[in-house]
């Protein structure tokens, strides 16, 4: 029996050998760097990290429609009524608009649109004349900017580890000029 056993680790040993002899052998003057990564893999026994991508996006598409079942589609477009004789169109300062400005949250999220409220409160100066004009002619119009009634729904988990649809709950994201606009028109109401 031992002189089995001693056999048995001499031929381990002797494989171990060889093995480490081919791999070493992979490995010299060679100027393929795929056959050196196979060689590197096969020694550390790597094993690449399943793909989830494809098992994300589903997830991600299920998250959307379940989110979305609450999205009324309205195809048509509402009828603009003029205003009555003798009302007067709101219009808003330049100083109140550059109040707003400078009121904003720094560290807010920003919207779809991506700008910072930091951007925004620290250039509340040099934009006050732009977003006035833009508010301005909003309000004469009576129609409010597209880019502003974008929103962009982010799933938070209710719990620390979720294990339906039901334990997300979706915050809108609005972009923080719209959140000023409202702030101002309902500073004048």
């Amino acid at each position: 029996l031992k002189t089995a056993r001693a056999n048995l680790s001499r031929g381990i040993r002797e494989a171990k050998r060889q093995y480490s002899r081919g791999i070493s052998h992979r490995f010299k003057d060679s100027r393929d760097t795929r056959s050196l990564w196979r060689g590197i893999q096969t020694i550390t026994d790597y094993k690449p990290p399943p793909q989830t991508c494809d098992s994300t996006i589903s997830l991600l598409n299920e998250l959307n429609s379940f989110f979305a079942r609450f999205e009324v589609q309205n195809s048509t477009t509402a009828q603009k009524t003029p205003p009555p004789p003798g009302d007067q169109v709101m219009t808003l300062s330049p100083d109140s608009v550059r109040r707003s400005l400078s009121r904003i949250n720094a560290r807010k999220a920003p919207g779809p649109d991506n700008i910072l409220g930091r951007v925004l409160r620290d250039c509340a100066v040099e934009l006050t004349d732009v977003f006035t004009d833009i508010f301005n002619i909003s309000l004469n119009q009576a129609v409010v900017p597209t880019c502003f009634k974008a929103t962009t729904i982010i799933p938070v988990p209710k719990k620390s580890s979720p294990s339906c649809f039901n334990d997300y709950h979706p915050v809108a994201l609005t972009p923080i000029l719209m959140k000023c606009f409202e702030w101002l028109v309902m500073q004048h109401i």
